[in-house]
């Protein structure tokens, strides 16, 4: 079983969100509440806590370690 299978549906949407947002023409918290239908805070924290997992980095490796980085720790 490949380690990024582990990941739930909702968190590979996460990931997949955080991969491609900005090429949207729509507010980003605006798309948080509508997509994940929590409030981007409640959104921030669990993607935080989802990109220090093993399985996260080896779903989409680029994208988590540019989340990383923008959040400061080293990769």
């Amino acid at each position: 079983m490949d380690s990024s299978e582990s990941l739930s549906q909702r968190e590979r949407a996460m990931l997949d969100f955080e991969r491609q947002w900005w090429t949207q023409s729509s507010n980003k918290a605006e798309r948080i509440r509508q997509e994940f239908e929590v409030p981007p805070v409640r959104y921030f924290q669990q993607l935080n806590a989802l990109i220090e997992r093993p399985d996260a980095l080896a779903y989409d490796p680029v994208t988590v370690r540019r989340l990383l980085r923008r959040r400061g720790d080293e990769v």
